[in-house]
């Protein structure tokens, strides 16, 4: 006996949810198998390209009793001039560098908190 695909799909548009859901039971029961098991999958699979990033924001949350000293370095790392380095400094929570590497992430955020900044990576 062949299955009409064609048919069965038509019958499935037809179907109201709880008909849908009684037959997705139908299928678990009688196969042994779990609807869910695939979405658990996709789940596992997504936190495995979270822990291959390869791009980070280096982010400065507060400037710090030190304000001076995390100013010269936001100057220092970005390039920027004073006012700009002052203003990025002052309206923290800011983004210093955007698409870095983790290396580099890392060596920013070891300046700014060198200087007393605090910093985080995203």
């Amino acid at each position: 006996m062949a299955l009409d695909k064609d048919q069965f799909i038509e019958d499935l548009k037809g179907a109201s949810i709880t008909d849908l859901n009684d037959l997705v039971k139908a299928i678990e029961d009688e196969f042994g198998v779990s609807a869910a098991a695939p979405v658990a999958a996709a789940g596992a699979a997504g936190g495995d390209g979270a822990a291959a990033k390869t791009s980070f924001t280096v982010e400065l949350t507060e400037a710090g009793s030190a304000k001076v000293k995390a100013i010269k370095a936001v100057r220092e790392i970005t390039g920027l001039g004073l006012k700009d380095a002052k203003d990025l400094v002052d309206k923290a929570p800011s983004a210093i560098k955007e698409d870095v590497s983790e290396e580099e992430a890392n060596d920013v955020k070891a300046k700014l908190e060198e200087a007393g900044a605090s910093v985080t990576i995203k």
